[in-house]
C-alpha cells in the first residue's frame, strides 16, 4: 500500500499520543518552569516547597566527577517530581563543605552563609504563601549549616526539614556493604552513581583509601592534621555495584517521600 503525506501525519499523531500516554505524569512542579503568573497561582500556604542541594563543584576521589552530589541531587529531585505533589526550587550548587578545600576544584561556603542562604531562600518564597520547606540535601557537613537555618526559620513560623542522607540509609548500608569503613566517594556512593549515571564513575581509577585513625576534614598530608586521604577518597570504592546503589537508592527515595509527606501533614510552626 502507498503511504501518502496525510496517512505519515496520521500515523505519526498516533504515535505521540501513545508515547505521551505511557508516560508517568509528574505530580510536582518545577518552579524554574513557571512564569510569576503561574507561580502566584501554586505558592500557597498548602505548598510544601523542596530545595535540592547538590555540590556542583567537591571532591570525590579520581573515579567520580566534582559535581557528584549534584548529580545525586538531580536525580533525587526527579524522582520526588515524578512521586510527589510538591513545588520544586532550582538545586543549590554550593554549601558548607569544609573537609574537602585541600583538593583542587572543591568549594565551600562558611557555616553562616551556608545558614543563610537557606533562610533567605526560605523567606523569599514564604512570602507568597508557603510555610513548608524541605531541603532534598545530599551532603553529611551540610547538616550543621540546616539546623541553625530551620532554628532560625522556625522563629519566624516558616518549618524547615531536612534529610539525614546517612541517617535513612543506615539500615540498608549495613546489610549490603562490604568495606572496612567510609562514607565519601567510597562503596556505596560510588554504588549510588553506577546506578544513577554510569557514565559518570570510572572504575578502572577506583582504589581503597581508608585511614581510620584520623579525624576532622580529609588532608593530602600524611602528617597533617586531619584524616589522611592521598586520592579524596574515604573508603573502598572497588567494591561498588550497581545493584548495591539500586537497593541503597529506592531505600533512600521512600524514606525522602515519607519525609515529605510527613512535612505535609504538620501543622506550620
Amino acid at each position: 500500500m502507498r503511504t501518502t503525506p496525510i496517512l505519515l501525519t496520521l500515523l505519526l499523531a498516533t504515535t505521540i499520543t501513545a508515547a505521551l500516554a505511557q508516560t508517568p505524569r509528574s505530580k510536582g512542579v518545577l518552579l524554574e518552569n513557571l512564569t510569576w503568573v503561574e507561580a502566584e497561582k501554586i505558592l500557597t500556604p498548602d505548598t510544601v516547597v523542596v530545595i535540592p542541594i547538590g555540590a556542583a563543584s567537591k571532591e570525590h576521589g579520581p573515579h567520580l566527577k566534582l559535581k557528584n552530589d549534584w548529580i545525586l541531587a538531580e536525580y533525587l529531585k526527579n524522582r520526588v517530581l515524578r512521586a510527589s505533589n510538591v513545588v520544586i526550587a532550582p538545586t543549590v550548587p554550593y554549601h558548607f563543605y569544609p573537609a574537602f578545600v585541600e583538593y583542587p576544584g572543591s568549594t565551600t561556603l562558611r557555616l553562616e552563609t551556608s545558614r543563610d542562604l537557606m533562610v533567605d531562600i526560605c523567606k523569599s518564597l514564604a512570602r507568597y504563601g508557603p510555610r513548608r520547606f524541605y531541603a532534598l540535601n545530599t551532603g553529611v557537613s551540610t547538616l550543621r549549616a540546616l539546623k541553625p537555618a530551620a532554628e532560625t526559620l522556625a522563629a519566624e513560623g516558616i518549618t524547615l526539614h531536612y534529610t539525614d542522607i546517612l541517617k535513612i540509609t543506615e539500615p540498608v548500608e549495613k546489610a549490603v556493604g562490604k568495606q572496612e569503613g567510609g562514607t565519601h566517594a567510597d562503596e556505596i556512593e560510588t554504588s549510588m552513581i553506577l546506578y544513577m549515571d554510569p557514565a559518570s564513575v570510572d572504575m578502572k581509577k577506583a582504589v581503597k583509601d581508608y585511614h581510620p585513625s584520623g579525624k576532622g576534614g580529609l588532608t593530602r598530608d600524611p602528617k597533617g592534621e586531619g584524616t589522611y586521604s592521598a586520592t579524596g577518597i574515604w573508603g573502598d570504592p572497588t567494591l561498588a555495584t550497581r545493584e548495591k546503589g539500586r537497593i541503597v537508592t529506592e531505600a533512600l527515595v521512600e524514606g525522602i517521600l515519607k519525609e515529605i509527606e510527613a512535612l505535609r501533614r504538620m501543622q506550620a510552626q
